[in-house]
């Protein structure tokens, strides 16, 4: 289990708002930048009161093992959240020398200032994490659309948060899944494992531990929750779990899981 110390860090209190949605996509697009690189002292760190989470534990960016010579990116996608102050990124490496998935959440100052970066949130996921294998997901991935949703087909911040957590719970709470509506185009990717429609073969409850240190960027004009966590239904694994709503039904669900 993840010490509960470290759970103050992930609290960011609501954004001004300063908090842009152009601020929130440039800052995310100077991180993959950085990440090509492979240098994260070239972000705009706050030099007061900055943390670097990776898989759920607090850690030094400045040795984290995929910085250690830059990735070749093959997919990028970036999502924003401004009542946070927040923004998710997906990287998808498959061609490089060594392939990694990273889900990383960017968290900003509480005065909105997106130019400041105060918290660097990411799950990296390499060969051996669960289902890994990066050149399928891409296969899977790249051909899904994550275009923005008109205006008054969009679902609410609150509809989005409580599908994220519905997922979530579904491996303690029976009843779960039913409380999901689920597109029959709907589809699943776990890592390499697809799976189409992602409404068949749901957890029914059946856990003790529900999945905890939720953290989460939602994103209404995409339709999209992205919830980092740690998965204790399973044995506390560093995750992250990525719903996309269309018309009030679950679209796609991706997870990266170390």
């Amino acid at each position: 289990m993840i010490a509960t110390r470290l759970l103050p860090l992930l609290i960011v209190p609501l954004a001004s708002a300063a908090c842009t949605r152009e601020g929130l996509l440039a800052a995310a697009a100077s991180y993959v930048s950085a990440i090509t690189s492979g240098k994260l002292t070239s972000l705009p760190l706050s030099a007061s009161n900055f943390t670097y989470l990776e898989n759920n534990k607090k850690a030094d960016h400045t040795k984290a093992a995929y910085l250690s010579s830059g990735l070749k990116i093959d997919l990028t996608r970036s999502t924003a959240d401004t009542v946070e102050c927040a923004s998710y990124t997906l990287i998808i490496s498959a061609s490089g020398t060594k392939p990694y998935i990273l889900a990383t959440q960017l968290r900003h100052p509480p005065d909105g200032n997106t130019s400041t970066i105060a918290l660097v949130d990411t799950i990296a996921a390499t060969t051996g994490s669960l289902f890994f294998n990066a050149k399928k997901t891409l296969d899977y991935i790249q051909k899904q659309s994550w275009a923005v949703i008109p205006e008054g087909q969009r679902a609410s911040r609150e509809f989005l948060k409580k599908y994220g957590d519905g997922y979530l719970d579904m491996w303690t709470d029976k009843n779960a899944a039913t409380s999901m509506e689920w597109g029959a185009d709907c589809e699943r990717v776990e890592g390499s494992q697809f799976t189409k429609p992602c409404g068949v073969s749901l957890p029914r409850g059946g856990s003790a531990k529900n999945n905890g240190m939720r953290r989460y960027v939602i994103d209404e004009s995409i339709g999209s929750v992205d919830v980092l966590c740690s998965f204790d239904s399973l044995g506390s694994l560093p995750d992250s779990h990525e719903i996309r709503v269309e018309g009030g039904k679950v679209k796609y669900v991706h997870t990266v899981t170390v």
